[in-house]
């Protein structure tokens, strides 16, 4: 019983900072799309107008 509760703690322990990296890349990716879907909106706006 005691082995089981070592291995749990250890297990999370190294799950959480992989859920922090996941949840920063996630970010990232989120960011970069919306700045990339605004570039395209721009440029079109821009095209259309001339």
């Amino acid at each position: 019983m005691a082995t089981t509760s070592v291995f749990s703690s250890v297990r999370s322990s190294k799950v959480r900072p992989w859920g922090r990296c996941s949840k920063y890349i996630r970010q990232q990716r989120t960011r970069l799309y919306i700045i990339w879907r605004c570039t395209i909106l721009l440029l079109c706006w821009h095209d259309s107008t001339n």
